[in-house]
């Protein structure tokens, strides 16, 4: 029955999305963010819908090829992050590896910029180095470093026509520290609809996430402070949108904390490991939008999700668990906790109830 639910549920349009968070990100205070992130909220509008996209791509890069493929793809783009970020799902029919990736965007109200990090679908775990940068009129560009072939290069992406009807975008390398460059991809685009529907799944999809995707209520109840013995919590609400990518092989989630403080959001993405057959989970939190943290790892067993995996907390390492149970179709709970003995003990210190609205 998941399965049909998961096909049924996969082609509901989404705007945003959310897995919960890791103990040490979300221990910190809500930061209200500057005057000038309101306006950066609409930097990605021209591009949240779905496209057709015509690839142009370099075969060989910095060996002084001139030899290219043309190949065609689509791309569904939803805002996150109250319109401070973005997720892109993206099918790249590249000829004879056909291909799912993400891309996920978040603005940094600090250096007033904003960061794009690249998932392939192909490489379970890997998030590219993210490149950084911003919109000046109808184009942006955005730079960041990276490794080719082992050895040091600049990466920049460049967006140009993006209020015109056909936006495009072109990746350049540099191997001399930006000196020259040599470009290496096109894509075209060709808007198909206003709105965001994700694309197609595949046969081998798994479903252990069909329960999540769709739009939640929840509520949240949270301890205060975390290996120290203390028994008091905060108890809120919020709100949680999903939807599946990477052709089922992932999904995304938008999730929008009422702390006590002041509100709160968060990108989770989580992605298939086929050969350990785990699932990744990590956390985009959007009071520290410059970084993703380490995934957690697990699987579901007889219908209770576990994910592991190491993090900090007052400067020391911990192990942190999440626990997905109770999962009916309109209803879930999510447990966190931490443990400072190597898994010997653990604290409680977050509950999570989930209420489907659709």
């Amino acid at each position: 029955m998941l399965r049909r639910d998961f096909l049924r549920w996969y082609v509901w349009s989404a705007a945003a999305a959310a897995a919960l968070p890791l103990s040490a990100v979300l221990a910190r205070t809500p930061v209200e963010p500057p005057h000038r992130s309101k306006g950066r909220a609409h930097d990605w509008d021209w591009l949240i819908g779905s496209w057709d996209v015509r690839h142009r791509r370099l075969r060989e890069r910095l060996v002084g090829s001139d030899d290219w493929q043309d190949f065609d793809g689509k791309s569904a783009v939803w805002s996150t992050l109250g319109g401070l970020g973005t997720i892109d799902d993206n099918l790249v029919d590249l000829p004879g590896d056909p291909y799912r990736g993400l891309g996920i965007r978040a603005f940094d109200t600090v250096s007033d910029s904003w960061a794009i990090w690249w998932l392939d679908g192909r490489r379970p775990g890997h998030i590219d180095p993210p490149v950084r940068g911003k919109f000046d009129g109808d184009s942006g560009r955005f730079s960041g470093r990276d490794t080719l072939r082992g050895k040091p290069i600049v990466m920049r992406f460049t967006w140009r026509a993006i209020h015109g009807r056909r936006p495009w975008w072109e990746q350049a390398f540099s191997a001399d520290d930006g000196a020259t460059w040599e470009a290496n991809w096109r894509n075209w685009f060709t808007r198909t609809d206003a709105v965001p529907k994700p694309l197609p799944p595949l046969a081998d999809a798994p479903d252990d996430w069909a329960f999540l995707v769709g739009r939640w209520q929840v509520q949240h109840r949270r301890l205060r402070q975390r290996l120290t013995g203390s028994d008091e919590w905060d108890v809120f609400d919020g709100t949680l949108v999903n939807w599946p990518v990477l052709g089922g092989h992932g999904n995304v989630g938008d999730n929008l904390m009422r702390f006590p403080g002041g509100d709160v959001r968060g990108i989770g993405l989580r992605q298939y490991d086929p050969d350990r057959r785990q699932w990744l989970s990590w956390w985009l939190d959007g009071r520290d939008p410059t970084r993703i943290g380490a995934p957690l790892r697990g699987r579901f067993v007889d219908g209770v999700g576990t994910l592991l995996g190491e993090d900090t907390h007052d400067g020391k390492a911990i192990l942190t668990r999440v626990v997905w149970s109770q999962i009916t179709a309109r209803s879930a709970r999510w447990e966190q906790a931490a443990s400072a003995d190597g898994g010997v003990t653990w604290e409680t210190n977050w509950i999570s109830t989930f209420q489907r609205i659709d």
